[in-house]
């Protein structure tokens, strides 16, 4: 079967990650992240979020060695208990190191990539400001993954986070070991000396409409879609900031679809397991999308690829490439029913 990824989308495609990257540095919150995570991907048969292990906010100041050890183990332990197990789902486990410049930078690295490099999907640089210090801590990640055993390079995923990082984003996501760029707000906002407000690092009340958040404030839009931007121009995931607002879902589930439909991300961040499930519903298609995706994928590779009638509508490579990214979105954020006939696509075998 030819498989639609590989016709429509071919080497430009983007990867397939989750929607959700869910951020926990204390040690019994990852642990109870990476239990849920194992509980979810049992229910929908995929993993639905990642589970980033924090090392640069999580770790105390003077124990980023015994904290880099925790994440280790415990990134190791729940990588090699899943694939045991044998089940149809492995774990998503992802990293965040110190930055480059960091004392810890090499600490970390050596410790959690010479110990657990199999486990990881990714690791996240924070404070990015160059290609070079990609290049810097894609060196060490690479000694040190093969080092641990590591047969396929680690995907490096990137925070921008300084008004000079924002001045060389697209060298920086051109980048090719780069998969993702993020948007470090509150770093971001910090750097302007005062001259952002502080409502810049938040979200406005519903029917606040003159505060300027993070989604009205001019420089903070800016940047947000010159990421964006920068990611679709290179094939890379957008990956959206933390809202803190965590204790009122409507509001997250509202700014999570302002980052997707209004700014052109295709991820977010969570740092509260009550974050994770307004993210996929915000992210996840409308259902009569996903099943006018299904009947036109469907039609499409009937014929080959070649323009087809849908429902009174013709549809060709251009449409057939949208509504295939509806279903993938769809089967990321498991909106996908499990007997629809597109799922044929999404199986272990293709």
């Amino acid at each position: 079967m030819t498989h639609p990824r590989d016709v429509l989308v071919g080497a430009t495609a983007v990867a397939a990650l989750p929607v959700c990257d869910h951020y926990c540095g204390v040690e019994s919150r990852m642990v109870k992240s990476l239990q849920l995570q194992a509980q979810w991907s049992r229910r929908s048969a995929a993993c639905l979020f990642d589970v980033t292990l924090d090392c640069e906010d999580g770790a105390p100041v003077g124990s980023e060695q015994v904290h880099a050890q925790r994440v280790c183990d415990l990134a190791a332990h729940t990588w090699e208990a899943a694939s045991r197990e044998a089940g149809p789902v492995l774990p998503r486990i992802a990293v965040r190191v110190h930055p480059v410049d960091h004392p810890a930078f090499a600490s970390d690295v050596q410790i959690i990539l010479g110990g657990a490099a199999p486990a990881l999907c990714h690791v996240m640089l924070p404070k990015v400001e160059s290609r070079h210090d990609v290049d810097h801590a894609v060196a060490a990640i690479d000694r040190a993954a093969a080092a641990s055993g590591r047969e396929t390079p680690v995907p490096v995923q990137v925070l921008i986070e300084s008004p000079q990082a924002l001045q060389q984003v697209a060298d920086i996501v051109s980048h090719p070991r780069v998969q993702s760029a993020s948007f470090g707000l509150m770093d971001f906002v910090s750097a302007h000396a005062g001259c952002i407000p502080a409502s810049a690092m938040g979200m406005a009340a519903p029917g606040q409409t003159d505060e300027l958040d993070q989604f009205h404030h001019p420089l903070v839009v800016r940047a947000k879609l010159e990421i964006s931007a920068a990611c679709h121009a290179y094939g890379k995931v957008a990956s959206h900031c933390v809202v803190t607002e965590f204790k009122d879902a409507s509001r997250v589930r509202t700014a999570a679809r302002q980052a997707s439909q209004a700014f052109g991300y295709a991820r977010m961040w969570s740092i509260h397991p009550d974050q994770i499930q307004p993210i996929l519903e915000a992210f996840a298609p409308p259902e009569a999308q996903v099943q006018q995706a299904s009947a036109v994928i469907c039609a499409g590779h009937a014929v080959q690829w070649a323009p087809v009638s849908v429902q009174g509508q013709l549809h060709d490579r251009a449409s057939y490439r949208y509504f295939w990214q509806v279903l993938e979105r769809a089967h990321q954020t498991a909106k996908l029913p499990a007997h629809d006939p597109a799922q044929v696509f999404f199986s272990k075998a293709q």
